[in-house]
């Protein structure tokens, strides 16, 4: 039976992570989480609102999001995405201590027709840079001149990485991948990914590596060369548009039909108000204090992602130590467009965070 909620009784629940061994993964996670600086096995993913992830508060505690998603109202997942089979919103931290391989995802309408076992999701996603070692770098999107033959070429050559755009990052950066782009992540770089929820990646090169049985790890050339984008790339760097209203400063890096992503900054207590369309996640970075809502109030800390219900209303937050966060979620672009215009933020800052 579907769980029914009245307003008052809505409160912001957090999940607790999933870490997810990858051969690129790190084995010190200590700069997020640090209980966990001894990893046995090399971690390269926590993933904060996956099926899996677990709630650690409220009347859902103990219980999976996977399990909890479809059972909720549309006071939760908002009146846009009610009705959805899972949360449309697949938030991770990444551990890159080594390369992770070339690669490419699939956008929806591909993913739909060949990958419909695998979830028929695709996969545009954004990357937060949280750290990174001196000279580390990303590479996003193929360079204007690499054409398929040239690509293979130096796919049979080893040299594919020189076909990509390195970028140079440092913390706070934020790069957009959409789908079709082919990237890889470089040693030495901790981000947040924001994605749609899927988990669909065709590999394109893997530097010969080979899996726990001492297999070489499968390749996926035939489908990334089906939905790579060469010319043009829409991916890369983004551009964002900064509006400080009172206590807190926002940044806001990219908004495309799938998700928006925002930078909240502040060091006093902030009022702020969730929209009926959708739900919110937080994910706090820095920073300690509570969460108040017309119900009580929780405490937040790094690293943690709380996911606010759309009907919560106004809410507030109280930073015991100043405070950084992200705040996600699946945007209407036009609303998006006019707030930004509303708040006087020029036509022309604005256009770049828009990604239609």
């Amino acid at each position: 039976m579907n769980p029914t909620f009245s307003r008052t009784g809505l409160a912001p629940a957090r999940l607790d992570p999933v870490f997810v061994p990858r051969i690129w993964g790190a084995r010190n996670l200590s700069s997020l989480f640090p209980e966990r600086a001894a990893e046995p096995e090399p971690i390269g993913e926590a993933w904060l609102t996956g099926n899996a992830c677990r709630f650690a508060s409220g009347e859902f505690a103990g219980r999976t999001l996977g399990e909890v998603w479809p059972q909720l109202s549309e006071e939760w997942t908002g009146k846009r995405l009610r009705g959805l089979r899972q949360v449309p919103l697949l938030i991770k931290f990444i551990f890159a201590e080594e390369k992770l391989s070339v690669q490419v995802h699939p956008d929806d309408a591909y993913a739909e027709k060949h990958e419909a076992a695998a979830g028929g999701v695709g996969k545009t996603e954004m990357w937060y840079v949280l750290a990174v070692r001196e000279d580390a770098k990303l590479l996003v999107g193929l360079r204007p001149e690499i054409t398929p033959a040239l690509f293979r070429r130096a796919l049979a050559g080893g040299t594919v990485e020189g076909c990509l755009e390195p970028i140079a990052v440092r913390p706070g950066d934020a790069v957009f991948v959409p789908a079709g782009t082919a990237h890889t992540i470089c040693p030495g770089v901790v981000l947040c990914e924001i994605q749609e929820h899927s988990d669909i990646t065709y590999r394109i090169f893997d530097y010969d590596r080979v899996d726990a049985d001492g297999k070489p790890r499968p390749l996926h050339l035939s489908q990334a060369f089906d939905v790579i984008r060469f010319g043009e790339q829409d991916g890369g760097l983004c551009h964002p548009a900064r509006l400080s209203q009172g206590a807190v400063t926002e940044t806001f890096y990219v908004a495309c039909r799938h998700f928006a992503t925002e930078r909240w900054e502040f060091r006093e207590r902030i009022a702020a108000v969730t929209s009926p369309e959708h739900f919110d996640a937080l994910i706090f970075l820095s920073g300690a204090g509570r969460i108040g809502f017309a119900g009580g109030a929780e405490a937040y800390a790094p690293s943690q992602v709380w996911l606010l219900p759309a009907g919560l209303g106004a809410y507030q937050l109280e930073p015991g130590l100043p405070t950084t966060l992200l705040k996600t979620y699946v945007p209407d672009l036009q609303d998006f467009a006019r707030r930004l215009a509303d708040e006087r933020v020029e036509e022309a800052a604005w256009a770049r965070v828009v990604r239609p």
